[in-house]
C-alpha cells in the first residue's frame, strides 16, 4: 500500500515514545511490544511501501514483529523488542533464527540502513515541514 507523504504528520525523531498509555499496568516498565510496534508503523508509514504489525507472528509484552516492505520493493520481517528492531527475515512473516544482524535502537536508523529510498523521502518531508513552519512564522 503506497501512502503519501504528509510531513506535517513527521512526528518527532526521538525514538519510541514513553507514552505512560504504553506502560506496562501497576507501575512496571513493561510495555506491550504490540502498541510499540503500532506506533513504529504509524510513524514511518509515510517513506516506505507497506508496513504492517504481523498478524500470524505471536506478540507478547516483550515481543512483536513488523513485516516491512521498503519503496524499493524489498520485503523484510523485523523483530521489536527492548533492546530495540532487527531484520529476522527477508520474506513477510519470516523469522530465520539462524539470522545474525545488529539491534537498531529506532526504526529511523533501521530504515535508514536498509533503504535509500526512505532516507529520501524522510528527507524531503523534515524538509517540507520546516518550510511550512518558515511560512507560519512569516505570516
Amino acid at each position: 500500500m503506497e501512502t503519501g507523504c504528509n510531513p506535517m504528520e513527521l512526528s518527532s525523531v526521538s525514538g519510541f515514545e514513553e507514552d505512560s498509555a504504553l506502560n506496562g499496568v501497576e507501575g512496571t516498565d513493561m510495555k506491550d511490544m504490540r502498541l510499540e510496534a503500532e506506533a513504529v508503523v504509524n510513524d514511518v508509514l509515510f517513506a516506505v511501501n507497506s508496513m504492517l504489525v504481523s498478524q500470524s507472528l505471536r506478540c507478547a509484552d516483550d515481543v512483536a514483529y513488523i513485516n516491512v516492505e521498503t519503496r524499493e520493493g524489498s520485503r523484510y520481517c523485523l523483530e521489536l523488542t527492548e533492546a530495540g528492531l532487527r531484520v529476522v527475515g527477508y520474506a513477510f512473516d519470516q523469522v530465520d533464527d539462524g539470522l545474525q544482524t545488529p539491534y537498531h535502537e529506532t526504526v529511523y536508523s533501521l530504515l535508514d540502513t536498509l533503504s535509500p529510498a526512505y532516507r529520501q523521502a524522510f528527507g524531503n518531508a523534515l524538509l517540507q515541514r520546516l518550510e511550512a513552519l518558515e511560512r507560519d512564522g512569516q505570516s
